[in-house]
């Protein structure tokens, strides 16, 4: 009881030196709470939407995925004949059954010629209105579509782009293009994850989805009173030929949560792996916090020593200080982790995910786990200062005002500081010299970790050097007030290390991924300078297929010399070996891509891959199966006949573009499979006319004009839209590491507070012979950016090492460009001098603020 009334009196009579732990402690365990929240709510609304929307039965077409999916190569969704849903209705248990037809490979435009698909990577839904979408859509204005002049739309969407009755909306699929006017506007009455949902009648949803009549794509069936879902659904099944999917609500619900859950599941540990950093960044401001109290308490625990306080009972004072600390910040984050959940929803919303608040779920682990991690994690931070509060012995305390050095403990700290250096340099240095990315891999994890724990325990020995070469290189110049900042950033190497290191940890992840993602780039843009004779690129930057007619436009341009599809479907292989590989990628494509895309190979010509019955392969393939020039491949091609090609080229693995692909002729693909179940294109390439190359660009825009979802770009367009999507990811990952970072400045505002305090008497003391207030303030900003500069240039070639290493594992997948983002890494270097600055704001200006006479008094 005397140790908690202990911990108490000092934890409020320190309570503003704890108050950025604390607020550190509550940003990491927010970020995990948010996370947690903001996930399960993520989960609650589309388990609400699946149950809401799924038949008691579903029947869907040959070849639908277990979600009922209906997007296909060849654009057209699967379908089944209308004499199934007769069928259906015959059957014992049915009380009704209904046919529907819908696809997600669509692109809706309005009279604009804009899309109307969301950006948020929900699917665009253009279906027939039916019974089961009227129990989850309310029509709140107009009427429902009535013939093949009428759509209908939802609210979200409508009120999203000011769509009204009477609207012109184009819906573009692999039939054609099929222009309504909007005859009615439904609300959902579910939440909507931020889908763009269509309708039209049964008769013209056939014609412009599928491009016939008499067929769906779906049955949704109502069970009869006193049967179960699972009866009719056996009785359906038997009813109906073999091949036919059918599943009940709760099998639809659960195979579109696992995929929903499968997308989630990365998310939600992505960012729990972003907050692990900032609690590692906490860690290290907990442990300086203590720390510096410890010492600033030396005395009065020598004191508590004296009258019979035992080691255990100072130990477990400063731990049950931790304990409140830990307790404290933990509650609060819990509470910001809500809203920061709710904050998450709202900008989700910004982007087209619309999340309901109503369906916020905080399970009940949620917050415990968010306690016992910022508990555990400030407790077991606090360990080291408390262990070392408990080993003041009561003279050495009395006699000294400052904490003791053990020198032996710093050698130790030294030796093990260099042997884990070396061993991640080491592993590092294995990793680089792998001959396979997966070996190498586990090398370079390795030897992050080493050469990270490395650098944080042999800190307070570089400190000494690295500052004082920063000294002669930016502190000088201010004096004897830099010099001074100098001295005192390497008065305790030990604080100095640990306060750099928490910054050096989130800066050597940017560097890192700066360089991988530099090298990326400049890996990619080698490639299609050495490799890509084409002049443009067609495609779609959200995946969706390029329509024939989308396809007959691009031939239209003027200006061209000629055009080049590119076909990518799946297709059983049979190897000489005599294995059988499901499900295998090959690509087709006019014999001209040869030279769009001049792919280096090891035997063979690849002109010769695209003659009658031929095809290429890659060399690691041709390795593990023993095939070579002439060896026959059997190919049951997905929807068409199996065929017996002829291996003419044997393309190299160590490539960027197009890595891994085996190659056959359009011809021959289509020898083998029926023309309404040809793959769509994945790619158009397109050449120009020497001299004609602007006035062909300008001409190929135009022809797609109608077509927005394609974009028309030329090698510069495409190596700037390349740079864009690696920058974008890089700053969404840049966006998660700054929690780490911010942790990291609250550090170096806490230890310059503290220091401040530890301080008093000696400011007082330098005020009275002289020193400015003004001097005063800046020397101790000096001091912020010393070390700040400090953990940024630790945590700067860290990074750069880490992400030169990672460079040599890509060079094994074709990325053999290393390129430093020198700007990038100069630019943080620089904007770590501004974070000192920035962090020495209070501690300076209140440093300024003292009253000489107190502080020259002050024990």
């Amino acid at each position: 009881m005397t140790v908690m009334k202990t911990s108490l009196r000092n934890f409020f009579a320190h309570k503003g030196r704890m108050a950025l732990s604390a607020i550190a402690v509550l940003l990491s365990v927010a970020f995990v709470t948010g996370t947690l929240v903001f996930t399960d709510t993520m989960g609650t609304t589309f388990d609400k939407l699946f149950a809401a929307t799924a038949s008691d039965v579903t029947v869907s077409a040959k070849g639908a995925s277990d979600t009922g999916e209906t997007r296909a190569d060849n654009g057209r969704p699967p379908v089944m004949p209308e004499s199934v849903l007769g069928t259906v209705r015959g059957t014992d248990g049915v009380k009704s059954a209904e046919g529907t037809v819908f696809s997600t490979s669509v692109t809706v435009v309005d009279a604009d010629k804009d899309s109307l698909s969301p950006t948020s990577g929900a699917p665009t839904i253009v279906g027939n209105w039916n019974a089961n979408d009227a129990r989850t859509m309310k029509i709140s204005s107009g009427n429902a579509p009535r013939g093949p002049d009428q759509i209908m739309v939802d609210a979200d969407t409508a009120d999203k782009h000011h769509l009204k009755l009477g609207d012109e909306i184009g819906v573009i699929t692999a039939v054609g293009t099929h222009r309504s006017k909007i005859s009615g506007i439904a609300d959902f009455q579910v939440t909507n994850p931020g889908a763009a949902i269509f309708y039209f009648d049964t008769k013209t949803a056939q014609e412009a989805l599928v491009g016939e009549t008499g067929v769906y794509t779906n049955v949704n069936v109502t069970a009869a009173s006193g049967f179960s879902d699972a009866q009719v659904k056996k009785n359906v099944a038997s009813a109906l030929d073999k091949g036919y999917q059918v599943q009940t609500a709760k099998e639809v619900a659960d195979a579109n949560a696992k995929d929903v859950g499968e997308f989630m599941g990365v998310m939600k540990y992505a960012m729990l792996g972003f907050a692990g950093i900032a609690f590692l960044v906490g860690i290290f401001l907990i442990i300086n916090t203590f720390s510096m109290l410890v010492a600033q308490r030396t005395r009065e625990i020598g004191l508590m020593r004296a009258i019979g306080s035992s080691r255990k009972q100072v130990n477990r004072s400063v731990l049950a200080e931790a304990l409140l600390l830990g307790v404290f910040g933990s509650v609060l984050g819990v509470g910001a982790g809500v809203g920061l959940a709710i904050g998450l929803m709202k900008l989700m919303g910004a982007t087209g995910m619309n999340l309901s608040t109503d369906d916020l779920t905080v399970a009940w682990t949620t917050p415990v786990v968010g306690l016992v991690l910022g508990v555990v994690v400030t407790v077991l931070a606090a360990y080291l200062p408390a262990r070392r509060a408990g080993k003041v012995s009561p003279m050495a305390a009395l006699r000294d005002s400052g904490a003791p050095v053990d020198a032996r403990a710093g050698v130790v700290r030294a030796v093990l500081g260099l042997v884990l250096t070396g061993a991640g340099g080491f592993a590092l240095y294995l990793a680089a010299q792998a001959d396979k990315a997966k070996e190498g891999s586990m090398w370079l994890g390795g030897g992050v970790v080493l050469s990270l724990i490395g650098f944080v325990v042999i800190g307070p020995l570089l400190a000494g050097g690295v500052v004082r070469v920063l000294g002669a290189a930016v502190l000088r110049i201010f004096g004897p007030v830099g010099r001074m900042a100098e001295r005192n950033a390497l008065r305790n190497p030990r604080r100095t290390g640990a306060t750099g290191a928490a910054l050096m940890i989130g800066l050597a992840l940017v560097a890192c991924l700066s360089v991988v993602g530099s090298s990326m780039v400049a890996s990619a843009t080698d490639q299609l300078d050495k490799t890509v004779g084409t002049d443009f690129i067609i495609q779609s930057d959200t995946g969706q297929l390029i329509t024939p007619q989308a396809v007959q436009a691009v031939k239209s341009a003027e200006g061209l010399k000629g055009v080049t599809e590119y076909k990518w479907t799946e297709a059983d292989f049979t190897t000489p070996d005599g294995e059988t590989l499901k499900k295998t990628a090959i690509t087709a494509a006019d014999p001209s891509y040869a030279t769009d895309l001049a792919t280096e190979t090891v035997a063979g010509n690849l002109k010769d891959a695209y003659r009658p019955d031929s095809m290429s392969v890659h060399e690691e393939f041709a390795k593990d199966h023993g095939i070579s020039l002439g060896s026959k491949i059997s190919v049951a091609f997905q929807g068409g006949s199996t065929a017996r090609l002829t291996v003419r080229a044997i393309t190299s693995s160590d490539v960027v573009i197009d890595q891994g692909a085996m190659y056959t002729a359009i011809d021959t693909m289509a020898k083998y499979v029926p023309a309404d179940r040809m793959p769509l294109d994945t790619l158009v390439f397109a050449s120009a006319k020497e001299g004609q190359e602007a006035a062909a660009y300008t001409s190929l825009k135009a022809a797609l004009d109608d077509y927005p979802q394609y974009k028309v770009r030329d090698q510069t367009d495409y190596k700037e839209a390349l740079k864009d999507q690696i920058g974008q990811l890089l700053n969404m990952i840049y966006g998660l590491l700054a929690l780490a970072i911010i942790v990291a400045i609250l550090g170096v505002v806490n230890t310059l507070a503290l220091s401040v305090v530890e301080r008093t008497r000696e400011i007082g003391l330098m005020r009275a012979i002289g020193l400015s207030r003004r001097q005063l303030r800046r020397m101790i900003r000096l001091e912020s950016v010393v070390i700040a500069l400090f953990g940024a240039l630790l945590g700067l070639g860290l990074g750069m090492g880490w992400g030169a290493t990672a460079q040599q594992l890509l060079a094994l997948e074709g990325l053999k460009v290393l390129d430093i983002p020198w700007p990038t890494i100069t630019g943080v270097f620089l904007g770590s001098a501004f974070v000192g600055l920035f962090a020495a704001l209070v501690p300076a200006f209140r440093a300024g603020r003292m009253n000489v006479l107190n502080a020259i008094a002050t024990e």
